[in-house]
């Protein structure tokens, strides 16, 4: 079945029900336009549809574009702002959904000077410039309103997490939050690339630059928050698109 793209309301129908993704996540997603259908294009998936897209011929790759972008592809076009959570054994899905519908009333888009390609610890992805206040303090919102949603970490997702590699302030931002690049730690990024190989990067920077540059957004806008599923292949859904109301 087809899933229309609609800027401001559930996503139906859905290819996973609800009660069967294993983790939720809330996530800023571009809203239906070319920007949307550019990047869906550049990994492959397309999060609305639930489909697998094909992906553009970009010169200059040292790769087929589809190996370079096989780790973001399961997680779709998009800029973590809460990241994904098991839920609490006690709630059901609804409370998800509830929870990030009332918040986003209350919340007011954050606006940025726009959006650039840039080399992050080794993956490429796409960062905001200019004023970032805003986005912060939405972010930060939003983590602390959708805590008490989450299970706790177990054993393994905390060990997937690196503790040993955290620093001590990191690790209590984990423990606290499930997550340790929030609050003071947050950087709003859009993954695009595996981790790459140094003698790679710049060319592949290049290359999805030239791709991005005629539909990225300026200035870049945080309009809504983007519930996202994952189901049991590990492939993330947009289930609903909350526009921020504040």
């Amino acid at each position: 079945m087809t899933r229309k793209r609609h800027a401001c309301v559930t996503i139906p129908p859905y290819a996973v029900a609800m009660d069967q993704m294993n983790r939720f996540a809330v996530y800023f997603a571009p809203r239906p336009g070319a920007f949307a259908d550019a990047t869906a294009a550049l990994l492959g998936w397309d999060s609305v549809s639930g489909l697998s897209v094909p992906q553009p011929a970009l010169p200059g790759l040292h790769a087929p574009l589809s190996e370079l972008t096989a780790e973001p592809r399961k997680y779709g076009f998009h800029g973590t702002i809460r990241a994904p959570f098991r839920l609490a054994p006690s709630l059901s899905p609804d409370a998800v959904v509830h929870t990030v519908r009332a918040l986003s009333t209350g919340l007011s888009p954050a606006v940025c000077d726009g959006l650039r390609v840039e080399n992050l610890h080794g993956f490429l992805a796409l960062i905001p410039s200019g004023d970032l206040a805003d986005l912060n303090h939405l972010a930060a919102k939003v983590v602390r309103a959708t805590n008490p949603l989450r299970a706790p970490l177990s054993p393994e997702e905390r060990s997937r997490r690196r503790p040993e590699s955290l620093s001590d302030h990191q690790r209590a931002l984990l423990d606290e939050w499930g997550y340790p690049h929030v609050m003071d730690e947050f950087h709003f990024h859009l993954t695009l690339t595996n981790r790459l190989a140094p003698q790679h990067a710049e060319n592949t920077a290049a290359a999805l630059s030239a791709y991005l540059a005629p539909v990225l957004p300026s200035p870049f806008r945080v309009d809504d928050l983007c519930l996202f599923g994952e189901d049991a292949q590990g492939l993330f859904h947009l289930l609903h698109r909350f526009p921020l109301g504040g």
